[in-house]
């Protein structure tokens, strides 16, 4: 379907990307799923086609193609497999971060190896304590000599024990600066004192999520990102580039399960009819279908401001809330109507289980909307 905001070029890149995820990514998935692990010659091979953080500039081995191209690549390996698209994901949000904020002698192999696919960065913000509190951190960075000290426990952390690196958040101010108290740092993942464990997640499984447990982890002075005391709030305004990302991520499962849908009730037969015959079952999958491509219109909304150099923070909450959502209540309504087929152990029931996750990590319902009622009203008329 056409819109406004893919040109002939990005159609292509799409369409390159689609033909890559259906041949080499979507064989896959299942397998991925029940082995808990990526791909990393998958990984690699994304490198090569420069479908990894093409938005990044040359300079750092990306192609300064934008963030709409890095948004259609991002969709089509999603639909294929939601767990592999994260490589896309957390590249794309870590890599502006390391090359925006980070010392360019330090993040730029980081980067060229991210590019590349030879490297998975994490990002490290969660604690056991609180989650969307995400300025109330605990895990303490001291300025010791040479190095920062890194000690406490991040948690809920999406490839905690699979990233060649992490981007760490702590606290380096008084627990009362908030989020003014905040530094971000580069912690290589073989750091002495660094380890990990991984939790049985319900979806999500070949990228995985665990815990981060630093226990005098020493940092280069170098590594820090952005200025301290000041990472939070730097580094904070590249979620409203992933929340978009995400958007297009989980309605790339959507689309792809309404696809198979509707293919398979046109033919499967009830009542001497399709099943697609009777509104029941037709009516429920064309109002999901409205919903999907318009969701699939705002998060592509957001990318395109985003490339414009314009505000989009409140656009990237409506899809970060939204499309979790949307394309959860998609893929059950599609299960549904696969019947007892949909309920066996296969694509559809993954989807369900992999588009889950999003409505808890990343930034909760709850969340957004009061990002959105903030840019309406005001941060003073809603405080909290």
């Amino acid at each position: 379907m056409r819109n406004p905001y893919l040109d002939e070029s990005l159609q292509a890149l799409a369409e390159q990307a689609r033909r890559y995820a259906r041949e080499r990514v979507a064989p896959g998935y299942q397998e991925r799923d029940r082995t808990r692990a990526l791909d990393r010659s998958l990984m690699r091979e994304m490198g090569e086609m420069g479908f990894i953080a093409p938005e990044l500039p040359e300079q750092w081995g990306g192609q300064g193609a934008g963030c709409l191209a890095a948004g259609v690549i991002h969709e089509e390996i999603a639909a294929a497999d939601l767990s592999l698209s994260y490589v896309n994901l957390l590249a794309s949000l870590n890599g502006q971060i390391l090359a925006e904020h980070g010392d360019p002698a330090v993040a730029g192999p980081w980067l060229q190896r991210l590019v590349r696919g030879e490297a998975l960065l994490a990002i490290a913000l969660t604690e056991p304590r609180g989650g969307s509190d995400a300025a109330n951190l605990r895990l303490r960075v001291e300025r010791v000599g040479d190095a920062y000290v890194v000690n406490g426990e991040k948690t809920s952390i999406s490839a905690a024990d699979q990233a060649d690196a992490v981007i760490v958040f702590g606290r380096t101010g008084a627990p009362e600066s908030g989020a003014r108290g905040v530094t971000a740092l580069l912690v290589p993942g073989d750091a002495q004192g660094l380890t990990r464990s991984r939790f049985d997640c319900h979806g999500q499984r070949a990228i995985g999520r665990g815990s981060l447990f630093f226990d005098n982890v020493r940092v280069p002075l170098d590594h820090r990102l952005g200025q301290e005391n000041q990472g939070f709030v730097q580094v904070m305004q590249g979620f409203d580039f992933s929340r978009a990302l995400i958007g297009l991520q989980v309605l790339a499962v959507a689309r792809v399960a309404l696809d198979e849908t509707w293919a398979y009730v046109s033919q499967r037969e009830a009542f001497g009819k399709p099943l697609s015959a009777f509104q029941g079952v037709s009516h429920p999958l064309a109002d999901l279908q409205t919903k999907v491509e318009a969701a699939r219109l705002l998060c592509l909304q957001a990318l395109w401001l985003k490339d414009q150099g314009l505000p989009h923070s409140a656009e990237a909450a409506m899809c970060k809330w939204w499309a979790p959502q949307l394309a959860y209540d998609t893929v059950h309504q599609c299960l549904l109507s696969f019947g007892h087929g949909g309920y066996d152990r296969g694509p559809m029931e993954q989807r369900l289980r992999d588009v889950l996750g999003f409505q808890i990590g990343d930034g909760t319902a709850q969340i957004m909307k009061t990002v959105i009622a903030r840019a309406h009203a005001g941060r003073g008329a809603v405080p909290n």
